[in-house]
């Protein structure tokens, strides 16, 4: 090699490792459980990862990996980010029970009801005071719910508790399974990927699932009917979080947290929580248009089942009162912030 050419070659290398301007690009790895196609990455992670690299000038890069690409199941996504597998991660806090007690809040039957947008800015406004210190090893960007669990069912109308009972229903999270279980159902735990052969092998009678996974899986081939209560009242909810390595956060200058952080703000939620909306009305006309039964129930049925859920609440409160936390405060804080917030 001449001498010029080591020269060049020593400069570029020193110019990297001193951050300089041949090393300005920052790219993190996200990863999740979802198909490219799904609207959560169409609709919601590609935007959110494009805005963090417009506020950062270019400097950021965000490359997306669906549907586990980069390796592990769903429920290791969380430990992929805290161990510095991945970069960033999307995924449900569910898949790992009781990681999240302090979330689980917001996932609760009759805490929850039907409505994203304030669900998600009641997160946004809890998160400091009330839900950071389970987030150890990730810094959260964002945290969301979908628009709330209804019931899918393969072929049985459900419009009273009494329906469900003896039936085995696919859930999300622990406290999915505390529901279905106040229900009379039997809760069977899975990632929401393996669903589709679930129902076609009979394993489960239905799930517990928004309307927007449904032609991101086929659901509407799997089932026959899609149940929700009056005025788009459902059976809690699931959250979600966007987050990062707390290592490769504590490294990143403060312009570029800063685009991230920019991303990540009151606005955001609030779009995301429509965008939910959004994409689970689509999700259900997908099924009504292949022929399925959307079952909307009265006042007094959706009451009936309310009465039947609201022993989940205190289950809940029991539960993480063992754990030191103070379960009814994180109630009343979490239904007082949703009515503030609600639109």
């Amino acid at each position: 090699m001449g001498k010029l050419n080591k020269l060049a070659l020593a400069s570029a290398v020193a110019m990297f490792a001193s951050g300089g301007a041949w090393a300005q690009e920052h790219v993190f790895k996200l990863h999740h459980f979802l198909g490219a196609g799904a609207p959560a990455q169409t609709q919601m992670l590609e935007p959110w990862a494009r805005a963090v690299e417009e506020n950062s000038g270019g400097q950021v890069k965000i490359e997306i990996y669906p549907s586990m690409t980069l390796g592990g199941r769903p429920p290791e996504l969380i430990n992929q980010a805290r161990d510095g597998v991945v970069d960033l991660i999307w995924t449900v806090n569910g898949y790992t029970p009781g990681l999240f007690p302090r979330t689980e809040v917001m996932e609760l039957p009759n805490v929850f009801i039907n409505d994203p947008v304030s669900a998600n800015l009641a997160l946004f406004d809890m998160y400091e005071e009330h839900l950071a210190p389970e987030y150890q090893g990730v810094e959260p960007m964002f945290l969301h719910v979908h628009a709330g669990q209804g019931i899918h069912t393969v072929d049985k109308e459900v419009r009273s508790p009494a329906d469900m009972a003896g039936m085995k229903l696919r859930i999300p999270t622990r406290t999915g399974a505390w529901l279905i279980e106040a229900l009379g159902a039997q809760p069977v735990s899975m990632p929401v990927p393996d669903l589709p052969q679930a129902l076609s092998k009979k394993v489960v009678d239905g799930a517990l699932i928004p309307w927007e996974i449904i032609p991101a899986l086929k659901i509407q081939d799997q089932t026959e009917y899609q149940i929700e209560g009056f005025d788009k009242a459902r059976f809690g909810t699931t959250t979600f979080q966007v987050s990062m390595n707390s290592a490769r956060w504590e490294g990143l200058p403060d312009d570029i947290k800063q685009a991230f952080r920019d991303a990540s703000d009151r606005e955001w939620v609030a779009e995301v929580g429509r965008i939910w909306r959004e994409i689970d009305e689509q999700g259900i006309k997908v099924a009504t248009d292949a022929g399925n039964n959307h079952v909307t129930l009265t006042e007094e049925e959706t009451a009936a089942f309310q009465t039947a859920m609201e022993p989940v609440v205190q289950r809940w409160i029991d539960d993480v009162s063992g754990q030191g936390l103070d379960g009814a405060a994180l109630v009343e804080t979490a239904r007082g912030l949703i009515a503030d917030n609600t639109e």
